[in-house]
């Protein structure tokens, strides 16, 4: 059981949470007067507020003991300092969050054992109105600017596909686990793509049955995709270029690698 005297504690911290939050200027004004001390000038400048909304938020900062007056110049106390440092690093965890919220829903996160922070940079693509094939757009943007792409998918569409094949064909080294029943289905819709991309020689094709999502590496960023399991829309797409996060893309795709299954390509495409 919670002690009562503990609350007014607690409710008085979400007040200043609150009071931070109820305005666009407030964190940003706090956190620039951490930086160096400015001027109320400097301050409208920077924000386009008013004087007297700059006067007001001053005046409440030096009431909670977040900054002081030092002639003419307002500088941040190491309380106030504490404070930004703490709602910057809130907010920008909220960025994140509502970047990866509509990514989230597509993904097996259970199987993937995703950690939030590996994607804190990331880039974010979901259909849009009147933009319904950005998924696949970035996906064919990024395999436009790789050398060498190692992946597993699911299952795929038109121009992804499209994509990968003319790249293979043009020297993109290409290492790709599809399901079982993905070549074949490849091979009747792209029998010219696939045909070219086997004579290359940078297609390599293996499969498995235990594929969870779509995961990409190129060459300087990994990515992952969702796709609507009814429909095989891809749905929402991740990717990044942050190192822990290629690692731990490196560990998962060796992981459904490792027990894949090679296709004998030149037996198929005869």
């Amino acid at each position: 059981m919670s002690d009562p005297l503990e609350r007014p504690r607690v409710e008085s911290s979400l007040d200043d949470v609150e009071f931070l939050a109820r305005s666009e200027h407030r964190v940003a004004v706090l956190d620039s007067l951490v930086e160096r001390p400015r001027s109320r000038a400097a301050l409208r400048a920077s924000t386009g507020a008013s004087a007297s909304t700059i006067g007001r938020m001053l005046a409440e900062f030096e009431e909670r003991c977040w900054v002081e007056r030092v002639e003419h110049r307002y500088e941040a106390t190491p309380l106030g300092a504490f404070v930004a440092e703490g709602m910057v690093t809130l907010l920008d965890r909220m960025e994140t969050e509502r970047g990866l919220r509509e990514v989230w829903k597509w993904l097996p996160t259970e199987v993937l054992d995703l950690d939030i922070d590996l994607f804190v940079d990331a880039v974010v693509r979901v259909p849009a109105f009147g933009a319904p094939h950005r998924t696949v757009d970035r996906f064919v943007e990024l395999v436009e600017g790789t050398k060498q792409f190692r992946g597993f998918t699911t299952t795929t569409v038109g121009t992804d596909v499209e994509a990968l094949l003319r790249n293979a064909t043009d020297g993109m080294e290409t290492e790709i686990v599809w399901p079982p029943d993905l070549t074949s289905t490849v091979l009747e819709s792209h029998p010219d793509l696939l045909s070219a991309a086997v004579e290359s020689g940078t297609l390599t094709v293996l499969t498995s049955r235990e594929l969870p999502c779509a995961c990409g590496l190129f060459d300087d960023r990994i990515g992952l995709a969702g796709y609507d399991r009814e429909t095989g829309v891809m749905r929402a797409t991740v990717d990044t270029d942050a190192a822990p996060a290629r690692r731990w893309a490196e560990a998962l795709y060796g992981s459904y690698r490792h027990d894949a299954r090679p296709v004998d390509l030149g037996a198929i495409v005869g």
